[in-house]
């Protein structure tokens, strides 16, 4: 056994452990790089000069300097290096300089979690003090106390703050926040490569806004962006913010030694290539690290799997350790409960956490020196990320990434050399989806009128305006269009989910104190929230007693049972229009609109230690409906096939493609659906279709549809190397009724590429 806390030691264990090392596919280590320093400038401050000598900063990373000069002479930029490398005094030098130079000069920082501005908020707050000067920074979002809000609106020079509160809460009362808005000269958007899909598409419209008010006020800010490692950082920072861009990529910082570790649970099941669950092992390493006191963090995938490895953990823990030092973190839980975690992280008393991708991003959550994946985060840029979240204080540190046995994992955790050397992916957003553009016009006119002429994304506005007209919600005056409707546009619009409302959790455990622990997403909650389902929060488990569907609330009681709940959806689909479409002899693959009946029909209980289905039963919910773009792909001749092997095929290949698809198009999972079809109702062929899970789409669908071809190539490739014999959960998805399912999805992939 090693010592506890030596980091080397506990690798070298790892290396010999005959049980850990035979699973090993690959050990990549990354030397440490050395610091490339240049002077401070000197037109620095000395008060701020002096703050940097006291923290330690007597010298700028290349990267730091270029972004000085740059917002000093009133360009715009986006900087890209890796985790822990201070791109944060990218933007607080310019701006704190800006400030003492011109007092009345205003920042709006922008980050797109609580937890991250909170950090971030100490960081600057602990340089204005060592500075000795009086710049007031500020955080501005749902946690704010009312008694600071106007305190905030008129003395913040430095205003920090999330989309959410900036689209909801800051430009719908721009009159309040007249002194932000006439002297804003930076503009701050940090984990740019977050903006992406849905979210980013929003974000953008918000931007547009917030631009436009300026504009009102008479001021022209800086853009400054962050951003990790995507393909793409300059394209999309200027799609973000409709503002010409210089990239920063020259990075200085320094690196320490980092161990990556691909890990490939053992075979369980050698005909059916089933291999242990990654959520069983990522337990079993991680109460290793725990019970020797190493500070570690654990990612999981979702919501339910934090909590059930977090039941495990802190059972395994709680006679050595105690189970509150063993703590979850998720998006659902309240302010205080995150901000109680940080602190812990901070100071230690908490040894382990698992997160969801929620601190994935820039929070300084101290000594972490392990950090371990359940799963492949589904990009390339957030691996980096969960991987930058150990070693950033303590020098060498160690990255587990534990495959489950997903095709997507298996692809990735086969071929190492695929996520040393691949180009990061390519951000994507739609901020003229016509869905979110209508939303947030709607918002920009109860913010002011819009004149004729004017420009609103890259859509003809007199258009959607007159349509808005007929539909009663804002009347022409003049050559002006006013917001006329009584409702306040903002508060119905989310910016962060595929529907407009998200179902509030109640717990009614104690009925004298019933109170709020969550909220989630309507789409989620019709698998996660319908009645009789098991909702962990925290490691407790609670029961859904009642899902109110038209209430949006979910009234829960907490139980201890020994399974969690797992849900259907079934899916009809219907073509309405074809954009695109190219053909060959044997197939043809198209884009367009169409539109998509969604369904949950019945859930399943499945045990913890062994997941095995130990009951069922319906769900009782309404259908919900989509239209949204898909691409798809049809065979023109199936003659080949009988209709039972066809239809094993398709739902094979199906499943191959959705695992697949992530690695083409940067997205999570959950964002684009696979749908088989035997007969598709618009041309009667056997077709598989590919759509985005947002109304309108966000153009995941229809970069598939661009690079189809090499899809299937990969996929056809990743099912040929599979060990297994007729199909598994490591290539066709699952374990099938037939013994030629593997072998029928291969035929139909290659009848594809023909």
């Amino acid at each position: 056994m090693f010592k506890r806390n030596n980091l080397q030691q506990l690798i070298e264990y790892f290396k010999k452990d005959p049980d850990f090392n035979k699973q090993i596919v690959h050990w990549h280590t990354i030397d440490e790089k050395p610091a490339q320093l240049v002077d401070l400038p000197f037109e620095i401050d000395e008060r701020i000069k002096k703050a940097l000598h006291r923290r330690g900063v007597g010298r700028l990373y290349t990267h730091q300097s270029s972004a000085f000069q740059l917002a000093m002479e009133g360009k715009s930029f986006t900087a890209v290096t890796p985790t822990a490398s201070g791109k944060t005094l990218c933007y607080n030098l310019p701006v704190l300089q800006t400030i003492l130079d011109q007092p009345d000069s205003r920042a709006l920082y922008i980050f797109p979690t609580k937890a991250l501005a909170q950090d971030q908020k100490s960081e600057l707050n602990e340089i204005i003090a060592e500075a000795e000067v009086s710049i007031n920074s500020y955080t501005y979002d749902g946690d704010t106390a009312a008694n600071i809000r106007q305190k905030v609106r008129k003395a913040g020079h430095i205003v920090i703050t999330n989309p959410d509160m900036l689209h909801s809460a800051i430009l719908p009362h721009h009159t309040k926040w007249v002194s932000l808005f006439e002297n804003l000269k930076y503009v701050i958007i940090d984990e740019l490569h977050i903006y992406r899909g849905v979210f980013g598409s929003h974000v953008s419209n918000v931007i547009r806004r917030l631009k436009r008010i300026c504009e009102f006020y008479g001021a022209s800010p800086v853009f400054i962006c962050t951003s990790a490692t995507i393909a793409n950082p300059k394209e999309l920072a200027e799609q973000l913010t409709g503002t010409e861009m210089n990239l920063i990529d020259n990075n200085g910082a320094p690196s320490a030694k980092k161990h990556f570790v691909f890990y490939n649970p053992p075979i369980v099941n050698k005909p059916l290539n089933i291999r242990r669950s990654a959520t069983l092992e990522v337990r079993r390493i991680a109460g290793e690290l725990l019970r020797n006191k190493v500070q570690t963090i654990i990612f999981a995938r979702s919501r339910v799997r934090v909590e059930i490895i977090l039941t495990y953990l802190q059972e395994l823990v709680k006679s050595q350790l105690g189970a509150k030092s063993i703590r979850g973190y998720r998006g659902g839980y309240l302010p205080t409960q995150r901000r109680e975690i940080e602190r812990g992280l901070r100071q230690g008393d908490i040894y382990g956490v698992v997160s969801t991708n929620a601190l994935e991003l820039g929070v300084d959550i101290g000594q972490l020196q392990v950090c371990i994946m359940t799963g492949y985060p589904g990009t390339i840029a957030s691996a980096w990320q969960q991987a930058g979240r150990a070693g950033r204080r303590h020098g060498e540190s160690l990255v587990i990434m534990v495959a489950s046995s997903s095709p997507l994992d298996q692809f990735i955790i086969e071929h190492p050399d695929y996520f040393f050397e691949q180009t990061p992916e390519t951000a994507r957003i739609n901020p003229d989806n016509l869905i979110i553009l209508i939303d947030h016009i709607k918002c920009a006119a109860y913010e002011l009128p819009f004149r004729e002429g004017e420009q609103f994304g890259s859509h003809e506005m007199e258009d959607i305006l007159e349509f808005l007209v007929e539909e009663r919600v804002v009347h022409k005056n003049g050559d002006k269009w006013y917001w006329m409707n009584d409702v306040f546009p903002a508060h119905n619009i989310s910016l962060r989910s595929a529907s407009q409302e998200n179902v509030i959790i109640i717990d009614q455990t104690d009925i004298s104190a019933v109170k709020v622990i969550g909220e989630m997403d309507r789409f989620s909650a019709m698998t996660l929230l319908h009645d009789e389902a098991i909702y962990l929060h925290q490691g407790v488990q609670f029961q859904v007693e009642k899902l109110d569907w038209e209430e949006k609330k979910a009234f829960v009681r907490e139980v201890d049972v020994d399974y969690f709940t797992d849900a259907n959806l079934a899916v009809q689909l219907r073509v309405l229009e074809t954009d695109k479409m190219r053909e060959s002899d044997m197939f043809e693959v198209a884009f367009g609109d169409v539109t998509v009946q969604a369904m949950a029909t019945i859930f399943k209980k499945i045990k913890f230690d062994t997941h095995e289905n130990i009951g069922s039963g319906p769900i009782h919910l309404p259908e919900e409906e989509l239209h949204t773009s898909s691409s798809w792909i049809s065979l023109k001749d199936a003659e080949s096939f009988s209709q039972e092997r066809l239809e094993e095929g398709l739902i094979g290949a199906s499943q191959s493609l959705k695992s697949i698809i992530p690695l083409f198009v940067m997205c999570d999972p959950s964002d684009i659906f696979v749908v088989p079809q035997i007969k598709a109702a618009h041309n009667e062929l056997p077709t598989i279709f590919i759509y985005d899970r947002y109304p309108g789409g966000i153009g995941l669908s229809e970069m598939v549809y661009e690079q189809i071809e090499k899809i299937l190539v990969e996929t056809t490739s990743m099912i040929e190397r599979c060990p297994c014999q007729s199909g598994c959960p490591s290539c066709i998805g699952m374990e099938h009724s037939m013994d030629s399912a593997k072998l029928d999805s291969l035929k139909l992939l290659r009848q594809f590429l023909q």
